[in-house]
């Protein structure tokens, strides 16, 4: 767990470092049992000195992938004025009040959009509806949501605050969506020439933008609601699309799992940079040669309140979660299977896959 000394922030999603700790801080990706989190300079790729430069990166992403399913980007071309204005604006909505935020209320799966108050989703591995069910009755995640969506879509609609409420709110997120998914383009570009695809192997199955951007926000909460059997601030789970974008504050609380030894390890937050994870239909769609790895988020130290009560700090964090057009067909790509290897899965739409995990997984 991310120890308090070492951070220090005043806006949300920026940070500053004691000088006792400057040193120490740049090898906090790795950890004592050897995982490691690699962190890679992604305008190495995107502003490459030579086409030498430009594979060696690609490389690096996709090793990392491969072995961790977690990396670290850091000179990635979104501006940290860019990053704090959403986090600005993203607390600026979670401030509202609860009969404001209500109706903009998460109605249906295959829309995903719209707020999700604290409690309603249940994270998890499992598909079986009894059991999530008695998950989220014993211990639901402890956080509330805010998820929007393409905004021309012809057939769901985002659901904004109004503008008076949460002045420029809209534009921010839909501003901030646009660069997201040019991030995106851009990484899986990276990783289809470390896979020895074509560059733009990707392109014409990612361009329809069926992302989702989610705000996160995490109240504090007494830590004894969090000791409870099972309870965490967001399960144990992996993603579900491509790859997942995470912007994280200075808080800390994301742990991910060693793939190779399932112990939990903390990706702690590192100023500049975007934390990267494979989802479940990348990995699908390269044999589970990259990995979709498991994570959680748990509490950070907690702030004595009483003689008997602690409360852990609030915590925000956006993700942007990166999806395959929901037509596209995740069937194995072709240089990942062969003689030695079988094809793992079943081929499956993008719409058929999210969607039902988006089923199980709310109320």
């Amino acid at each position: 767990m991310l120890a308090s000394p070492i951070l220090r922030s005043h806006v949300p999603g920026r940070f500053s470092l004691s000088k006792a700790h400057r040193c120490a801080f740049r090898g906090l990706a790795t950890h004592a049992s050897g995982f490691r989190i690699p962190v890679i300079d992604f305008n190495r790729y995107q502003i490459a000195a030579s086409t030498d430069q430009r594979q060696e990166t690609a490389n690096e992403v996709v090793d990392g992938f491969k072995e961790a399913g977690f990396i670290y980007i850091k000179n990635h071309g979104i501006p940290d004025s860019v990053i704090t204005n959403v986090f600005q604006k993203s607390a600026s909505f979670f401030k509202l009040p609860e009969d404001v935020k209500s109706k903009l209320e998460w109605e249906d799966p295959r829309a995903n959009r719209g707020y999700v108050q604290i409690g309603r989703e249940r994270v998890t591995q499992s598909s079986d509806p009894d059991e999530i069910a008695a998950m989220r009755s014993k211990s639901p995640d402890y956080k509330e949501t805010m998820e929007i969506g393409r905004d021309w879509d012809p057939v769901w609609r985002n659901r904004w605050p109004q503008e008076s409420d949460c002045p420029g709110f809209k534009d921010t997120m839909l501003n901030f969506f646009q660069t997201c998914h040019e991030l995106h383009v851009s990484v899986m570009s990276s990783i289809a020439l470390g896979l020895s695809l074509n560059e733009r192997f990707f392109d014409d199955k990612i361009n329809e933008q069926y992302h989702n951007l989610r705000l996160l926000s995490y109240p504090p909460v007494k830590t004894e609601i969090l000791r409870q059997e099972g309870q965490a601030r967001a399960g144990a789970h992996s993603d579900y699309g491509t790859l997942t974008l995470l912007f994280q504050d200075s808080v800390g609380g994301l742990e991910v799992q060693n793939p190779h030894t399932g112990e939990f390890h903390p990706a702690v937050p590192i100023p500049g940079t975007i934390v990267i994870n494979v989802g479940d239909l990348l990995s699908r769609w390269s044999n589970d040669i990259l990995r979709s790895t498991l994570h959680r988020v748990v509490a950070p130290p907690a702030k004595q309140i009483s003689e008997t009560e602690q409360v852990t700090p609030a915590r925000q964090s956006i993700a942007f979660f990166c999806n395959p057009d929901f037509g596209a067909l995740i069937d194995c790509l072709p240089n990942c299977y062969g003689p030695d290897k079988a094809k793992k899965y079943e081929p499956v739409t993008t719409e058929q896959y999210i969607v039902q995990r988006l089923s199980e997984t709310y109320l």
